[in-house]
């Protein structure tokens, strides 16, 4: 049988009581941020992602390495570029990538959107099916994407599919804020990462939106 949470498919991660209660009672150091910070509200669980798939991951590669500030602005030329709408697939592959670099993006990321694109039109990317994936399925059809990795996949299944129990084992604000809440003197590494944030399961998306909120911090 799965594990709780490894199965659930297009579940919200949510603040309720009993996600609430799990957490308080599984684990003291992150239960006093919980108390601390108190339930967290829709758009602080959605980060202002785009609704659709195709714009989430798009957005996401534009704003790898960046300051959220930076991001916006890049991705807002990038939708200008496009009468101020998120552009289709097909569009990208037709955009010269002198024309991608001049919103600001990199050589490198104006070629990874071209991948995105490339594997939703070949159909080796089917976004309308995601939902319907385990977690680790959902990670492997991404990642198989140039320019997404494990970290991308991981904010995509928390904020976009909003599956709850999620552990971004390589976001630098998670190992910041554990560090901090458990008086480390070192980021830990991702065996300790996942040693401490065993007894968060099946809740380690709404864990890791409380050690994001205790560093008042955006991924992405």
């Amino acid at each position: 049988m799965a594990r709780p949470g490894a199965g659930t498919r297009t579940t919200p991660v949510e603040s309720t009581d009993a996600a609430l209660e799990h957490l308080v009672a599984a684990d003291p150091l992150l239960g006093a941020l919980v108390k601390a910070h108190g339930p967290l509200d829709g758009e602080q669980r959605r980060r202002g992602r785009p609704a659709d798939a195709y714009g989430s991951l798009l957005r996401s590669i534009v704003g790898q390495q960046l300051s959220t500030k930076a991001a916006r602005t890049i991705y807002g030329r990038l939708i200008d570029l496009y009468g101020g709408h998120t552009p289709a697939p097909e569009q990208i592959v037709t955009t010269d990538a002198a024309e991608l670099r001049g919103v600001g993006l990199s050589g490198a990321k104006a070629a990874y959107l071209r991948s995105l694109a490339e594997h939703v039109i070949d159909g080796e990317l089917e976004l309308d099916r995601l939902t319907e994936l385990e977690d680790d399925e959902v990670v492997a059809q991404l990642t198989a994407v140039k320019g997404l990795g494990p970290w991308t996949a991981h904010m995509f299944l928390i904020f976009h599919l909003g599956r709850p129990d999620v552990l971004p084992v390589g976001d630098l604000g998670v190992r910041r804020a554990v560090q901090l809440a458990y008086g480390m003197d070192d980021l830990p590494a991702r065996p300790e990462l996942e040693r401490i944030a065993e007894p968060w399961r099946p809740y380690r998306s709404l864990a890791s939106l409380y050690l994001w909120r205790s560093l008042d911090n955006e991924p992405g």
